[in-house]
């Protein structure tokens, strides 16, 4: 048994690391996080200093047991899990355990941080190891207790006030504000028309157009011509007027490049430029940076992804201006290197931005071992790095003043022409909602040319509503507002999501009615605990712990005493007072006043004369509309009561439903679900049927639901588990692992595969 056991988070690092230590070293995982708070009431004790109660988490505690049972025979322990707050974490909760098993006897047990897995990386980190950071681990003990107080406690609330299933969480709530608040602009967003006025004109065969800035000494702002009959009037007044040349400047303009990734960056480009989601994006990353094999073993391609630091260490500075002299004119290298000043406040300087390991493994080389996404990120990635070491990028401007009708009015026009490309050769930096500029150019021109008007015209245009958040332009306020941080953006995102308090639509965020009350009901009743300052400064806080200018009791102190009075205060707030709201409209059906009601599917308009009379009709529909005649199910009555069966419209479509209702609630789909054939394996009496989730999602359960209530996600096989004799198997499909049988206890584990993934694009040439 080897002397030096090495523990890691992720299995997959392991490989590569064995190589670089050799026989020596036995390496283990723990599978990311392996202790967390117990999930009921008590976990952290705000009168007991905020005494926190961990349990080992249940599906790692084979791999605790692993290491506990290598801790036993190894005598130099070194906790090599990745190196931010969350790895420091870690580690310190592996320790506790092994403290409390009494294994560290005579042993040395120590942190080895490494930002990047390659040899020379871990080689180093090993022979340099430290003692646990515990300014780190108070850090991230504090965010997660300040998540659990706001999320243990808030969340009953929403349950109670608004509906079972909802969540609140300190940094998801105010990134939901964020959607809501920007979705209200844009309801509440007035359009205004205004036009502008251009000249076309030409000097030799170059056409150009200028537009109109100035009109009878004075300088036109947006609105200045605000409809047709102005544009029509200045036309007129400009027509067979001569034009000329009245100024003409003429400026060198350079851009330099952006610096390199940081999460941040990184994320929003990859929303930007590849389209990938900024979950998807951090997924491929970790792929990329606990390594891949390229034909010479595995290797970490890329440094660590969770940073908000823009340094480059100086290797890898010599390296890429290495590479820039080789491969590139002169004039491509900077005179020094391209020093970037971080713009996070607790950017750590030991840490690196996102970069290549190694410059010299360009995307080609490694493209026939990658997977489409991991070969899109890592090219991104290299090319960002490799520019930003680049020189600028080199422009002549141009602008040029044209008078019509002498001191009338004066028309500008504007060219820009790239004289030399600088770093945009390799890289340029995207961005959000902003129009492209136009490389106009311009024919040479000087003051007192007189020009040809081929053409006076006006342009309609109308102001334009703010446009919803994307993900990259999510991320990008969450930054600035100090919203969480770079390595948690990702996951407040998906949690939106998961919620449902958002959807996508063209890529772009929209509240739901759930994401909408909730956010109500928290920016009213809890305004300070969204409030992006609070947040932000919550956030420097944590900050300050992580390098020691403050204690985290303290903190958690400050906070949980306005948090608990305001939770105590609002415990009296009705149902009614949060989901519903009064409209000035009677009910077409008995007169009583209409309201504005919440339900499992979203916002409806109701009577609130219910249950006695059960008007409702969708939020959008036209209140005018002739009510539709219901379709009478023929030969057919409702097995509850006997009533007549009728085609109704629900907000997912069409399905049969008693015509006494609300007094009978019966309702089936009006398509029959497809019968699998599969006997239900729980209560051995119905088969299982297909069957759509209200997203439209397939689904496969029991027909004699709600009686039995089995159900899975997967088309069901009628093959008992050969592992743990389970009466049926499921067919799983996915793209790392081709289709397998799957045993549906998530306990057993057992699967086979039936046909195996496709070849990965170049695999078979490698």
């Amino acid at each position: 048994m080897p002397a030096n056991l090495l523990i890691v988070e992720s299995p997959s690092k392991a490989k590569t690391l064995k190589k670089y230590l050799g026989s020596d070293f036995e390496i283990l995982a723990s599978y990311g996080h392996i202790r967390d708070l117990v999930p009921k009431n008590g976990a952290v004790d705000p009168d007991k200093n905020f005494a926190m109660k961990y349990q080992i988490i249940a599906k790692n505690s084979k791999h605790v047991d692993a290491i506990a049972a290598a801790v036993r025979e190894a005598q130099h322990i070194y906790l090599a899990t990745d190196p931010d707050r969350e790895g420091e974490a870690i580690s310190w909760h592996l320790l506790e355990i092994l403290k409390s098993k009494k294994l560290l006897k005579d042993k040395t047990a120590q942190r080895v941080v490494f930002h990047e897995i390659t040899r020379q990386a871990v080689l180093d980190a090993v022979a340099n190891p430290r003692d646990i950071a515990q300014d780190l681990v108070n850090a991230q003990q504090a965010r997660r207790a300040l998540d659990y107080l706001v999320g243990f406690n808030l969340s009953p609330l929403l349950w109670k006030k608004i509906r079972r299933g909802l969540s609140a969480g300190r940094v998801q709530s105010p990134a939901l504000r964020l959607i809501c608040e920007r979705e209200a602009e844009i309801r509440a967003f007035v359009s205004q028309e205004y036009w502008s006025i251009h000249l076309d004109s030409h000097k030799g065969r170059t056409k150009f157009a200028a537009r109109l800035t100035h009109y009878q000494g004075n300088k036109l702002e947006q609105f200045d011509i605000p409809n047709e009959a102005t544009q029509a009037t200045i036309l007129a007044a400009l027509a067979g007027q001569p034009a000329a040349v009245s100024a003409v400047e003429k400026k060198k303009k350079s851009r330099s490049p952006a610096a390199p990734f940081t999460t941040s960056t990184l994320q929003q480009e990859a929303v930007r430029k590849l389209g990938m989601t900024t979950d998807r994006t951090m997924r491929t990353a970790q792929q990329l940076y606990e390594g891949v094999d390229v034909g010479s073993g595995t290797v970490g391609l890329i440094t660590y992804m969770r940073t908000d630091s823009v340094a480059l260490a100086n290797e890898a500075l010599t390296e890429i201006r290495h590479y820039i002299d080789k491969n590139f004119d002169p004039d491509y290298l900077p005179k020094a290197p391209v020093v970037f000043k971080n713009k996070a406040k607790n950017a750590q300087e030991a840490h690196e931005a996102v970069r290549p390991t190694s410059i010299y493994r360009t995307p080609e080389a490694v493209k026939p071992f990658l997977t489409a996404e991991q070969f899109k990120l890592y090219d991104m990635i290299w090319k960002r790095t490799l520019a930003c070491q680049m020189t600028p990028a080199k422009f002549d401007t141009t602008s040029v003043d044209i008078t019509v009708g002498g001191e009338l009015s004066t028309f500008r026009a504007s060219g820009q022409i790239l004289v030399f490309p600088g770093f945009i050769a390799v890289y340029q930096e995207g961005e959000d909602d902003v129009a492209d500029e136009g490389e106009a150019k311009l024919p040479a021109l000087e003051v007192g040319d007189v020009l040809p008007v081929d053409k006076l015209s006006g342009e309609q245009h109308f102001t334009q509503a703010p446009p919803r958040f994307s993900e990259a332009s999510l991320v990008k306020a969450l930054e600035e507002f100090g919203i969480g941080r770079p390595s948690t953006y990702a996951s407040i995102i998906k949690t939106l999501k998961d919620r449902e308090y958002v959807t996508l639509d063209k890529k772009r965020f929209i509240p739901t009615d759930t994401g909408d009350i909730v956010n109500k009901f928290l920016t009213e009743h809890f305004q300070q605990y969204v409030d992006y300052n609070f947040t932000a400064k919550l956030e420097d806080q944590l900050d300050d712990i992580s390098t020691g200018k403050r204690e985290w009791v303290p903190v958690l102190d400050g906070f949980w005493k306005g948090f608990h009075k305001q939770l105590v205060e609002k415990e009296g707030i009705s149902r009614a007072e949060v989901t519903t709201e009064a409209l000035d409209e009677a009910c077409p059906k008995c007169s009583k006043p209409l309201n504005i009601r919440f339900g499992k599917r979203g916002r409806f308009i109701g009577c609130t004369g219910y249950p006695e009379c059960d008007y409702t009709r969708n939020l959008n529909d036209d209140p005018n509309a002739p009510p539709e005649v219901p379709v009478v199910i023929e030969d057919r009555v409702c097995p509850e009561d006997g009533g007549q069966l009728v085609v109704k419209n629900g907000p997912y479509g069409k399905f049969i439903g008693c015509a006494n209702y609300p007094k009978c609630k019966h309702i089936e789909p009006l398509e029959k679900p497809k019968d699998t054939g599969v006997a239900c394996p729980e209560c051995k009496t119905g088969h299982l049927i297909e069957r759509k989730s209200r997203y439209g999602k397939l689904f496969y359960s029991c027909n004699t639901y709600p009686k039995c209530k089995y159900a899975t996600w997967n088309p069901p096989v009628a093959e008992s588990c050969p592992k743990c004799g389970w009466p049926i198997l499921t067919l799983k499909v996915t793209k790392r692992r081709g289709t397998e049988k799957v045993c549906p206890q998530k306990e057993c584990g057992y699967s086979e595969v039936v046909i195996p993934p496709e070849p990965k694009p170049g695999k078979e040439d490698a």
